[in-house]
């Protein structure tokens, strides 16, 4: 019975910006319970080697490459997973980008990028496969959110205006298709261990000991933690969960001010 909850057989997922770091993970969840996987990107030689990376690991993916940012692309990319594919079922709203840069030295046009990107972007998508969902009376959408969805960083502003405009698009997407039986929700990763973190990660580095020092888990996340969190949010399982966002960050948006194991004084 539990088994079942968690079995996504039939189902036809996309994870946008699925050929690495947690995309890749959300997506070998989602594989792994039998979710027939559509994996996007920008490019059609990287999804090449990501296909081979999915193959290595046992998992027969399917690739499109298509510009979330891009309306007539989305249109053309999903259009294309529903001829070989079927309907979307599941939609991980995880392509992004990040620029880090001082506000006085940000550039309209980099703002924007990253804005249309990682809030325009999931709008898209979303507005693409929600008819089909709403038609069925199912779906599940997932919005890789941030710690920056609630919290303000140095040198990201346009990223957490973006991650923190999509934890409220994900309310709104909630309060209009939730009565459909679709439900939709947000995922807060936080600091994951992936190869793009590899070089941060090092003994001293100083980002790392700063990761170490205000995680109460005492240690970075691994990608199968947030594909865990995926797999509920896509299952059965959350079928009354809606409109919430599920940090998995190790407990670091619970401490407030004192590095884990300190001697708080009030």
């Amino acid at each position: 019975m539990i088994g079942s909850l968690f079995d996504l057989s039939g189902k036809v997922a996309l994870v946008t910006g699925g050929g690495h770091g947690i995309g890749m993970a959300f997506a070998k969840q989602l594989a792994g319970a039998g979710a027939k996987v559509c994996v996007n990107g920008t490019s059609a030689g990287k999804l090449e080697k990501s296909k081979a990376e999915f193959a290595e690991a046992g998992f027969d993916v399917f690739t499109v490459a298509f510009d979330v940012s891009d309306e007539q692309s989305v249109d053309e990319g999903i259009s294309r997973i529903e001829r070989e594919l079927g309907p979307v079922d599941i939609l991980v709203n995880n392509a992004g980008i990040i620029k880090r840069t001082p506000i006085l030295d940000l550039s309209v046009a980099d703002f924007k990028q990253v804005i249309d990107i990682d809030l325009v972007g999931p709008l898209l998508v979303s507005k693409r496969v929600a008819p089909g969902m709403i038609a069925k009376r199912s779906g599940k959408i997932i919005n890789i959110c941030s710690l920056m969805s609630i919290y303000g960083r140095s040198s990201v502003s346009a990223y957490a205006s973006a991650k923190g405009g999509l934890k409220l698009l994900t309310a709104n997407m909630t309060c209009e298709w939730a009565k459909y039986n679709v439900q939709i929700n947000g995922i807060g990763p936080g600091y994951i261990a992936t190869d793009q973190t590899a070089p941060i990660r090092e003994g001293g580095h100083p980002f790392n000991d700063l990761v170490m020092a205000r995680t109460p888990a005492g240690r970075w996340g691994e990608p199968e933690d947030i594909g865990y969190a995926a797999l509920f949010l896509a299952s059965k399982a959350s079928d009354f969960v809606n409109g919430h966002l599920l940090f998995v960050d190790g407990g670091i948006t619970a401490n407030f001010g004192y590095a884990a194991g300190e001697n708080e004084l009030e």
